[in-house]
């Protein structure tokens, strides 16, 4: 298991602590968290990352007052590059949020401007923040994940911590697919609460034998890891095991909190062709 207990980033976080909530705007509330951490783990180079992609988070309780006091209301995505030098840890994310509540802007494009400087300042690099109105809600449609699902496959799991030599292919049979499966789940790096996901894997290369992918995805169910993390473990692995001449992972994690989390990871572009949003979101 990873044991990352004496990161001082980690120990200084708000996870898993009591917390008051403050309801005016304070950008000192958000607390980045270094991607070395986890890459030093699986043995990923931060100046040689085997990967491009990127972090869209959707934000369903943003809300705050116009001049005259009234409330505004708001969904948001924002997304931050993979090769930004930090994260933001999810809670304090939240909290930052919740203390836009009873704070006067003068308009959407005020709290755009906000949350897009405050972000890229926190993780280190430029991110892309929307806003959408409950009437523009439509611009977040539900879709159906691409490619074929693997959940219905009849197979006995026994592990449930990462095991990468679950994976099974075939080298002498090279293929290009698109595989989903509704049954990744890990758990709070810090709080051990679950983190419940859908999973895209597209890939060029040898064959994956499709029992044994799936048998691999249900070994997170007791990992305790961010859900970035996951993501770049996973990819990490797959392309480890069978060098894909092209692979793409991208997960849709439930909301907690009223964030969700969707990292994406990929030898060929830096931001997701994914254009979806499950029901479960």
């Amino acid at each position: 298991m990873t044991n990352y207990s004496n990161a001082p980033e980690l120990k200084a976080s708000v996870l898993g602590k009591s917390t008051e909530y403050a309801d005016q705007y304070d950008r000192s509330l958000l607390h980045p968290i270094a991607r070395k951490l986890n890459r030093d783990q699986i043995n990923v180079e931060e100046t040689q990352l085997p990967f491009q992609g990127e972090d869209i988070w959707t934000g369903y309780e943003l809300s705050w007052l116009n001049p005259k006091g009234k409330p505004q209301v708001a969904v948001a995505t924002f997304t931050f590059p993979c090769t930004s030098q930090f994260i933001i840890e999810s809670k304090s994310f939240k909290l930052y949020l919740n203390s836009f509540n009873q704070t006067q802007f003068n308009s959407f494009e005020h709290v755009q401007s906000i949350l897009t400087d405050d972000l890229s300042i926190a993780c280190g690099k430029p991110v892309n923040v929307i806003l959408f109105t409950p009437n523009d809600f439509a611009c977040l449609p539900f879709s159906a994940l691409p490619g074929e699902c693997i959940d219905d496959l009849d197979i006995e799991c026994s592990h449930y911590q990462p095991n990468v030599d679950l994976l099974r292919g075939d080298d002498n049979r090279i293929i290009e697919e698109t595989l989903h499966s509704h049954l990744l789940k890990s758990n709070c790096l810090i709080t051990s609460q679950p983190d419940w996901a859908s999973i895209v894997i597209r890939y060029r290369g040898p064959a994956i034998d499709h029992a044994s992918l799936l048998q691999y995805l249900v070994s997170f169910r007791s990992h305790n890891e961010f859900h970035e993390q996951c993501v770049e473990r996973i990819f990490c692995d797959i392309q480890r095991r069978f060098s894909p001449a092209m692979l793409e992972v991208c997960a849709r994690y439930t909301r907690r909190g009223g964030l969700d989390i969707n990292p994406y990871r990929s030898t060929e572009q830096e931001n997701t062709p994914f254009e979806i949003r499950t029901n479960r979101q």
